[in-house]
This record gives structure tokens, sequence and C-alpha cells, in this order.
């Protein structure tokens, strides 16, 4: 079973996720916050990483540059999951390490052909 880690502090995103992968078949890991998820990621090794990117504190860019940045989780893949859809930044995601962009609200059926294509399940 693979495992997706969803870092979100909205909780009707995570819950929306949690229902839409958990019913596909993934394991789903949940992290209110940028620190919590980086800590997950290092001690539950997610095949998936979506990643919210405004999150008070520490935000997803910051996250994302620990991620990539450590031996134990660089090559988890990232993808950004934000409300954030201008060019600026999905290049600043894309130079930052991140593996994809989806941006909210989005649907159902495109975060799971994304999800698939990153956790190799069909």
């Amino acid at each position: 079973m693979s495992k997706v880690m969803v870092v979100d502090d909205d909780a009707d995103v995570r819950g929306l996720c949690r229902m839409v992968l958990a019913g596909e078949g993934y394991e789903v890991i949940e992290a209110e916050d940028a620190p919590t998820g980086v800590c997950r990621a290092r001690a539950e090794l997610p095949d998936l990483v979506l990643l919210d990117w405004m999150m008070p504190g520490v935000d997803g860019m910051d996250a994302l540059a620990a991620l990539k940045g450590s031996d134990l989780t660089r090559n988890i893949p990232v993808v950004m999951l934000t409300a954030l859809d201008g060019l600026p930044q999905i290049q600043m995601a894309t130079y930052g390490g991140a593996d994809g962009y989806v941006t909210k609200p989005f649907e159902v059926n495109d975060l799971l052909s994304l999800v698939r294509r990153f956790t190799r399940k069909n």
C-alpha cells in the first residue's frame, strides 16, 4: 500500500484528501503544519507528500527545502497543493525542488491522476 502524506493547515482539505485517497487504497498520513509534516515525513517515509504552500509560521516552501535538503527525504516526490496559481509561484516551487503543482480548488480526478503517477499505482 502506498503512503501519501498531506500537509495542510486546513482540516477540510486534509479531510477531503484523506477520504479520496483512502477510498483508492492509499494509506494517508496527515500533518497540520510544516514542521510536523517534515518530522512525520522523516519518520514515516511516505511515497509522496502533498504540501500546502501558505501555512502560518513555517510555510510550504521552507518545508520543501527541508525535505529536499535531507538525505532521508530528498527522493520523496513533493507536490505543492496550493491556492497560489501564478507562473512565478509555479516556477519558484519547481526551482525549489517540487515535483508537481496542483492548485486549489482541485478536481479530484486530477489529484488522483497525479498521485497515481508519483506512486505508480494504476
